[in-house]
C-alpha cells in the first residue's frame, strides 16, 4: 500500500456514518458508532486503529492469519465479540467499508439489515482464488 492511500480516522467515521442508521456517540472518551442503540465499532484513543465487532470463533482465526493489521486488546477484548484493526495496516478504502459492513451486520436490526440487500455479507464457500486450475 502506498502512503497515500493510507486510512484515517477521518475515513472510519465518514464510512461508518454512511452505513444505515448509523450515529456517533462518545463513550469511555472515544468515538463510537451505532445502529440501534448498538456500538458496532469505535476509534482508538491513538487514532490509529479502530475496534469492531467479530465472532469470538472467527477472532483467532484473523489474527493468526494477519497479526500485523488484526490484534487484541489483552484483558478486555478477549471476553467480547470483539477485534481491533490497526488502519495503516488496511489496503484501501474497499477494505475498510467491508470490515465495517461486517461489523454493521452483526449488530443491525434483522429488518434493517434486510432492507439493505447491497450491504449483504458475501457468499461464505468460495473456493480459494488459486484453486481452479490455476497454478
Amino acid at each position: 500500500m502506498t502512503a497515500d492511500a493510507t486510512i484515517t480516522a477521518a475515513d472510519v467515521r465518514s464510512t461508518a456514518l454512511s452505513l444505515p442508521d448509523t450515529t456517533e456517540k462518545l463513550a469511555w472518551g472515544q468515538p463510537t458508532f451505532r445502529v440501534a442503540g448498538k456500538i458496532f465499532a469505535s476509534l482508538g484513543d491513538d487514532e490509529m486503529s479502530m475496534g469492531v465487532k467479530c465472532p469470538r470463533e472467527d477472532r483467532a482465526e484473523l489474527i493468526a492469519a494477519e497479526p500485523e493489521k488484526f490484534f487484541i486488546r489483552e484483558g478486555h477484548d478477549d471476553h467480547y465479540a470483539w477485534m481491533r484493526v490497526r488502519l495503516a495496516a488496511l489496503e484501501d478504502a474497499d477494505e475498510l467499508a467491508a470490515i465495517l459492513a461486517d461489523s454493521w451486520r452483526q449488530v443491525a436490526p434483522r429488518r434493517l439489515a434486510a432492507a439493505h440487500p447491497e450491504l449483504a455479507a458475501p457468499e461464505p464457500d468460495a473456493p480459494g482464488k488459486g484453486e481452479q486450475g490455476e497454478g
